[in-house]
């Protein structure tokens, strides 16, 4: 067994025989295992393109139906802002649901994020549930026909610079490059990469890159939080 299997396998067991998510942990998102405080004012991706800094919002109990319509209409009924692409501060707070949430900045050490131990590590719900991740992408020149290559573990919808490009729904594992955007363009300059994602039971995370017009991985790109 790996080291992350192994650490991801006591998390889960503590959360079980506890009987609510990290009822003893401290509210810090850094406390889970593959998350990080990020340093310095930007982050390449990893070699195999995936992007690793973000700001996560959530958890956020919902109903944790994973159908289209179903899933549409939850994060259609809890955005954290209408403007598709806001920015918001690390620290910053957003109240949805009737509970005022905290956006964190972190940095994945995977080329995954793990929102399971991100919502353990703040001692909040793991299962019917939505997060909301944003991150900035500042391309060094106007890139064409690239495409936005995700996964998710369950469902989520994905938007750049406002516009929706990628979803998918049902339950699911994440699997790299599950589903895939048309071809679109990142602007020189900043782009904001926003995505929400529900989680109906079990593990939650995602992963992202763009690959460009050879689908090789884009990564003369950095992202930014702020």
């Amino acid at each position: 067994m790996s080291r992350f299997n192994f650490v991801f396998a006591l998390t889960l067991t503590a959360a079980l025989v506890g009987g609510t998510p990290a009822a003893a942990q401290s509210a810090d998102p850094y406390a889970a295992p593959t998350l990080v405080r990020p340093t310095g004012a930007s982050k390449k991706p990893d070699d195999g393109g995936f992007i690793q800094r973000w700001l996560l919002l959530g958890s956020i109990p919902v109903s944790g139906q994973l159908g289209d319509a179903a899933a549409r209409a939850t994060i259609e009924s809890l955005h954290f802002s209408e403007d598709l692409t806001e920015v918001p501060k690390a620290g910053a707070t957003a109240t949805l649901n009737g509970e005022t949430l905290t956006w964190h900045a972190v940095d994945t050490t995977l080329y995954n994020v793990n929102l399971y131990h991100y919502a353990y590590a703040l001692g909040r719900p793991t299962s019917n549930v939505l997060f909301w991740a944003v991150t900035v992408i500042d391309a060094p020149r106007e890139i064409k026909d690239v495409r936005l290559a995700i996964g998710s573990n369950s469902a989520s919808i994905w938007w750049l610079n406002g516009e929706e490009v990628t979803s998918v729904f049902v339950e699911r594992q994440t699997v790299i490059d599950d589903a895939v955007s048309k071809r679109i363009t990142l602007k020189k300059g900043r782009n904001v990469l926003r995505a929400a994602i529900v989680n109906g039971g079990g593990a939650v995370d995602f992963c992202a890159r763009f690959l460009d017009a050879n689908a090789e991985p884009v990564l003369d790109i950095v992202t930014l939080t702020e």
